[in-house]
């Protein structure tokens, strides 16, 4: 593909800037960890000297200029053809003005200085796929913003955080949060210089670990549904609030990354004449249910369970307030309760209930988008897809039509163990065993807890005592009768 790009181009590229200094060099593969990463183990095998093709650049989005010296802003300015805009705070609570800043003002910059640069073909823009989830149908198209984002920044600009926080939800209006709201925002933003830059806006909805490349089930952070997966998995998510029939979009990030490097060719080579939006989604294609992902999820971590699990993994989803409120008290609080109370008496710092709070706080987030579900709009996606070539396509895979969901979640919930948890497959038996012991204190539990009852309720009380005996002998005549009934057709 970037042959193709090199053959069609009507600029020619200028030739690359030259290698760093080995100091450099140095500092940059130690800060990001690329040596040790398993991400980057291909890419060393076939090129161990792919870090000379990298230069890093000291930025910062909340500084005016984005804090670029002048001697980077020369280099970009006369370097760069392609810009693939994806720094933004992804945080759903955010206060609107850092919201502001990280997704819309520093946007602007970005797109100032793209403005200068020479050689520029393509400004591609990671948008999100819910930038417009208060729309039910949402099309490939950049719809009026909520409010002029110029206009916003100037009003906001002289008031205090403490004003501003009362007066966001007014804002926002009907989405959910500031992440929506101000992603919006930057999408109308990128939007006015379509007329100078050849542009390109990517909307991916929930991402996920990877479907392929690097390998299958990669995934490196607790965000979105990672966290989720991973508390189910430990035995502390038991209840969530989620419709079983609404569709989860999520979209592997190895796809995110193939469709958005394919939309800068596409935008490079043919220069629309205006912005070009792919809603890069999985639910109008190839569905896949909340009811569905959570008895996947179950299977893959009682088969693979992960370590040191606090309970048993039996996680469910209600749509229902109440009934989850009910389950969050039952099996959230009470048990975080009883544990905090152990580890007092044991003399250790009370921590479970400090988790569930958070562990609350995250799937609160959450449940705008797990119990409803949207129709987006994919025909440019599809049409990107046929432009490429049949090696291309391969290389660039994005055809999420391919994608078997069983599979998908099965390897995204052992990535989770793998390379968030660091965790061993080779330590599953130990793990495994664990779950065993954790089973047989529940059913001990259980038991002392219904002796008890008897004890309290039922031995003391003549009605509740024969109520007792009618429904046991109730019992013993309906499996007498099963009995009779089975021999009789035998």
């Amino acid at each position: 593909m970037v042959r193709s790009c090199a053959e069609n181009r009507s600029v020619p590229f200028p030739p690359p800037p030259p290698p760093m200094d080995p100091v450099a060099v140095d500092l940059f593969t130690s800060h990001v960890s690329l040596s040790c990463s398993q991400l980057f183990a291909r890419v060393r095998e076939e090129d161990p000297d792919f870090h000379q093709k990298i230069i890093a650049v000291s930025s910062e989005l909340t500084q005016p200029g984005l804090a670029l010296g002048p001697q980077d802003v020369e280099m970009l300015c006369g370097c760069i053809n392609i810009v693939f805009h994806c720094a933004a705070t992804i945080r759903f609570d955010a206060p609107l003005k850092q919201a502001l800043q990280l997704n819309v003002i520093a946007t602007m910059q970005l797109l100032g200085l793209a403005r200068k640069m020479q050689h520029l073909e393509a400004f591609i823009h990671v948008s999100t796929a819910y930038a417009n989830c208060n729309l039910h149908h949402i099309d490939e198209v950049i719809y009026p913003p909520p409010v002029e984002p110029t206009k916003l920044i100037d009003s906001l600009s002289w008031m205090e955080d403490s004003i501003v926080e009362d007066i966001t939800p007014r804002l926002i209006g009907d989405r959910p949060n500031t992440y929506t709201y101000t992603k919006a925002l930057a999408e109308y933003a990128v939007q006015q210089e379509q007329e100078h830059l050849n542009i390109g806006i990517i909307r991916p909805s929930i991402v996920g670990a990877s479907w392929q490349e690097p390998f299958p089930g990669w995934i490196d952070n607790f965000n979105g549904p990672s966290g989720v997966f991973i508390a189910a998995g430990k035995g502390l998510l038991r209840t969530m609030r989620a419709n079983h029939d609404a569709v989860a979009d999520l979209i592997p990030v190895d796809v995110v990354i193939n469709l958005t490097l394919s939309a800068g060719w596409y935008t490079a080579v043919h220069r629309p004449k205006t912005a070009m939006v792919y809603n890069c989604t999985t639910g109008g294609i190839n569905p896949f249910h909340w009811g569905e992902i959570e008895y996947h999820v179950m299977n893959t971590f009682k088969t693979n369970p992960l370590e040191q699990a606090f309970r048993r993994p039996n996680a469910n989803i209600t749509s229902n307030y109440l009934v989850n409120q009910y389950w969050m008290l039952v099996s959230h609080r009470c048990p975080a309760i009883l544990y905090d109370m152990y580890l007092r008496l044991s003399g250790q710092k009370p921590t479970m209930m400090r988790i569930f709070n958070r562990l609350h706080k995250a799937i609160g987030l959450l449940e705008y988008f797990s119990n409803q579900d949207w129709e987006w709009k994919s025909d440019n996606m599809s049409m990107l897809l046929n432009q490429l070539t049949v090696e291309d396509r391969k290389t660039f895979n994005f055809d999420v039509r391919q994608l078997n969901w069983p599979e998908y979640i099965e390897n995204y919930c052992i990535g989770t163990k793998k390379y968030v948890l660091n965790e061993e497959m080779s330590d599953i038996p130990v793990a495994q065993k664990h779950l065993r012991k954790l089973r047989n204190i529940r059913y001990t539990f259980n038991t002392l807890l219904l002796i008890f009852i008897w004890r309290v309720f039922i031995a003391r009380s003549q009605m509740a005592h024969n109520i007792w005996y009618f429904v046991v002998r109730l019992c013993f005549k309906f499996l007498s009768h099963f009995r009779v009934s089975s021999s009789l057709v035998a």
